[in-house]
């Protein structure tokens, strides 16, 4: 790993410290508005919250309206992730 890959390392790893919170499961979470919000280059923050072991929180399951058109359901079907899990231990 060259010195400017370790300089973006830490760099994200801070910014991931500083917009995460503490998760149920010991390990953090962090929010997509959040990354978005920061401006930092999303790819990337993602990219790194994956190698190291995070993952997208599962969605929650759609649901029908009810109703005349009950088969419809609420909700878009391909929906990117909300937040984002990292496992204890991630950030250490």
């Amino acid at each position: 790993m060259s010195e400017a890959d370790e300089t973006d390392d830490d760099a994200i790893r801070d910014l991931v410290v500083r917009l995460s919170r503490p998760h149920r499961t010991g390990g953090r979470v962090i929010e997509r508005a959040a990354l978005l919000a920061d401006g930092s280059d999303f790819d990337a923050v993602i990219a790194w919250i994956v190698a190291h072991g995070g993952e997208p929180e599962a969605p929650v399951p759609r649901r029908s309206a009810g109703g005349l058109h009950s088969a419809r359901l609420v909700g878009p079907a391909d929906a990117a992730p909300l937040r984002f899990i990292l496992p204890a231990g991630a950030l250490g």
